[in-house]
């Protein structure tokens, strides 16, 4: 799979991500009918939640960032 998958922000995903890899691992005529269809749908929902939470993240950090140098504009009088 791809190697993304594997960082530490995807472990709550980890089963749902085994669970297409087991599909996948059934055999091309399997995944061409659409048999891996719904473990790929609950994959990107799954994924979707975390890049939500990581993206949130990033922007409290970048608010907490562009305060900080607010502050320290304000300090020197700029």
């Amino acid at each position: 799979m791809h190697s993304h998958l594997d960082k530490p922000e995807n472990l709550p995903c980890i089963d749902v991500i085994n669970a297409l890899e087991e599909c996948h691992a059934r055999g091309f005529l399997w995944k061409s009918i659409g048999m891996c269809n719904d473990a790929k749908t609950n994959l990107n929902a799954c994924l979707w939640v975390q890049r939500q939470k990581r993206a949130a993240n990033n922007r409290e950090a970048a608010r907490a960032r562009r305060d900080k140098i607010k502050q320290k504009e304000q300090e020197l009088g700029l």
